[in-house]
C-alpha cells in the first residue's frame, strides 16, 4: 500500500447497482458499485457538461445525464454516440470498508479533466 492512496468514500456510500458523484479536494469523481466491484471514473463527460456520477447505470454502462451518450464503467471507453473519447479512470483499493484511489494515477492519459 502506497501513501499516495486517499479515501474517496465509504463503501456504504454507494449501494450495489448505484453510482455517486463524490468530490475530493475540489475534484469530482464518479463512483460505481457493480454488485460489489467498485469503479472510479472522471465525473465529467468527455462530450459535454454532463455528470457521470449523476448519470444512469445500464448494466455495466453509464449514460450521461446531459445528452445520453454512454461509457463502459469497467474500461472508460465510449459505447454510444455522441461520446467518442474515453474517460479517465482510477484503480480502486478497498480497505477498511472504504474506497481508496491515487488521484494522481489516472489509467487513461491524454484526457483533460
Amino acid at each position: 500500500m502506497t501513501d499516495t492512496l486517499v479515501q474517496l468514500c465509504r463503501v456504504d456510500d454507494v449501494p450495489a447497482g448505484e453510482n455517486r458523484r463524490i468530490e475530493l479536494d475540489g475534484r469530482p469523481y464518479a463512483v460505481f458499485n457493480l454488485d460489489g466491484d467498485f469503479f472510479v471514473l472522471q465525473d465529467e463527460c468527455t462530450h459535454g457538461p454532463g455528470s457521470l456520477g449523476e448519470g444512469y447505470v445500464h448494466d455495466a454502462e453509464i449514460e450521461c445525464d446531459f445528452h445520453g451518450g454512454r461509457f463502459s464503467i469497467r474500461t472508460g471507453e465510449p459505447t454510444q454516440p455522441p461520446c467518442t473519447e474515453p474517460v479517465a479512470m482510477w484503480e480502486v483499493t478497498l480497505r477498511d470498508n472504504a474506497v481508496w484511489i491515487d488521484p494522481g494515477a489516472a489509467l487513461v492519459w491524454g484526457v483533460d479533466f
